[in-house]
């Protein structure tokens, strides 16, 4: 034990995003003193709610959300207590920040938005959001706003590094960070999000990415995983993400940048595929995946991305605007870091970003495709587009041969929104040991050991969020202070 404090609360809560405002305000309203620590400098915080579409799930009815989370977990199945629980709490959600002052506005009215329609329980999907529209960071305002009102210290680029335990008891007493020791008398709890940003446990628990990328927040580096299994902690879900999805990502920039010819939603002029190292086609480039996920005989898998893979395009549509959408509704790479792509590419080709040659098989020479092959596979193509139908991978978006020269190519990587798991935790938001035996005051909310153990609903982390703060706040409130 330190000899001594630096700072001292009842609850000390690690990251300042939904999460850890669910948290920190609920514990505030039940008359604890609280403290947040915070990774990110002020003006970067809110983790990935900050960036992030801006919904949260309001379900509408216990039973079917219990049948639809036990059906979006399908074989990887989530313990029956906890799933309720979080039933019961998702519906809350709306009333809780009402009573807050916010304004919940329901988007993307049912059907629309249900990522699952055919699982049971669907139908208890309602899609939430605070202020006059859906994204442009709305929803974090008012999260921020409910912290910032009330006497919640938060130290901001502060991360905690290090969970202070008695030799003894096993309690949690407090976090460390740097040559900062924060006394927590009654709990600490977790809410640093996961580890988009470590290459390390991407390879070690993520299935088929040797890396990969987020165009959330660049601070969620696992450093929650660390603390809670250097004090005993089991882990859960850390296979499960919402991705991939395909992306440029450069040095120079910390998030990724998502190219529009690979929108579903978006046709730009031009034609364009996307190869991988053997220069072949891999997938139907505007699939609409479900968070990353595409059915697979008769399951959904995380959509395969081999690596390297490269969007190989035409002249046509590289003269047609931005390959980039700029539009800061929703990713840090828009929000926080807002790049000013050029408006003809230029800057980009400039930069190296993207490649250009003046023939296909210049292109995959500069790349290092085999000619041949990407020449086959670019005529394969235009081919398939004469006749309007992809027999290799069933697009229907999109279908424009890649004809007109020069041509350009920007290496993709797989890219993400978050991940999943982190320390197992149960329907009292405690970290739990292996054995299932909790750890002495510590607890856990957010996307740091997230519910979602296979299928994800949109809205739901944030929802969750929410849910599992108020959860841990509660219970750990009602600790004994030690000492």
């Amino acid at each position: 034990m330190p000899h001594h404090w630096d700072v001292e609360a009842d609850v000390v809560v690690v990251g300042f995003g939904a999460a850890g405002m669910a948290t920190a305000v609920t514990a505030h309203e039940l008359g604890a003193k609280v403290v947040i620590l915070e990774k990110a400098p002020e003006g970067q915080e809110g983790g990935n709610t900050r960036v992030a579409g801006q919904g949260y799930l309001n379900t509408s009815s216990v039973e079917s959300a219990i049948a639809y989370l036990n059906a979006l977990c399908g074989p990887y199945t989530v313990p029956q207590a906890m799933v309720r629980v979080w039933a019961e709490e998702m519906g809350k959600n709306n009333a809780w920040l009402e009573s807050l002052g916010g304004d919940p506005q329901e988007h993307q009215h049912p059907p629309v938005g249900i990522e699952f329609p055919d699982l049971p329980g669907a139908d208890c999907v309602h899609k939430f959001h605070d202020g006059p529209t859906y994204g442009y960071s709305y929803t974090w305002q008012l999260f921020e706003r409910l912290v910032k009102e009330r006497p919640i210290q938060v130290l901001y680029e502060t991360p905690g590094q290090e969970l202070i335990q008695d030799d003894i008891t096993k309690d949690i007493l407090g976090v460390r960070s740097g040559a900062i020791n924060v006394k927590a008398s009654k709990a600490v709890v977790l809410t640093c999000g996961g580890f988009e940003n470590n290459q390390q446990m991407i390879r070690d628990y993520l299935p088929g990415v040797p890396y990969c990328y987020t165009s959330g927040s660049p601070y969620n580096e696992g450093d929650g995983i660390t603390m809670a299994m250097s004090v005993g902690a089991d882990l859960w879900h850390m296979n499960n993400y919402a991705g991939p999805s395909m992306a440029l990502k450069v040095p120079e920039v910390r998030t990724s940048f998502s190219m529009q010819a690979l929108h579903y939603s978006k046709e730009p002029p031009g034609g364009m595929i996307v190869v991988g190292p053997d220069a072949r086609r891999f997938a139907d480039e505007k699939f609409r995946t479900r968070h990353g996920k595409v059915p697979v005989n008769g399951r959904w898998l995380p959509m395969v991305t081999p690596c390297p893979m490269f969007l190989i395009f035409d002249h046509t549509h590289f003269s047609a605007g931005p390959l980039y959408d700029g539009h800061p509704s929703h990713g840090w790479t828009q929000i926080v870091e807002r790049y000013d792509w050029s408006k003809d590419n230029s800057v980009e080709l400039a930069k190296g970003w993207i490649k250009r040659g003046d023939s296909v098989a210049a292109l995959a020479g500069i790349v290092g495709l085999d000619p041949a092959v990407l020449e086959d596979s670019v005529g394969r193509w235009n081919r398939q587009c004469e006749t309007r139908c992809d027999v290799d991978f069933g697009r229907t978006l999109m279908m424009t041969p890649i004809v007109n020269g020069p041509f350009y190519a920007v290496e993709l990587s797989p890219s993400m929104l978050n991940t999943q798991g982190g320390p197992r935790r149960n329907e009292k938001a405690q970290i739990v040991r292996p054995n299932g035996m909790p750890i002495p005051r510590l607890y856990s909310s957010g996307e740091l050991g997230s519910i979602y153990s296979y299928l994800y609903q949109g809205t739901g982390n944030l929802g969750e969020c929410l849910a599992f703060g108020r959860v841990a706040a509660r219970n750990a409130v009602a600790e004994i202070p030690w000492g």
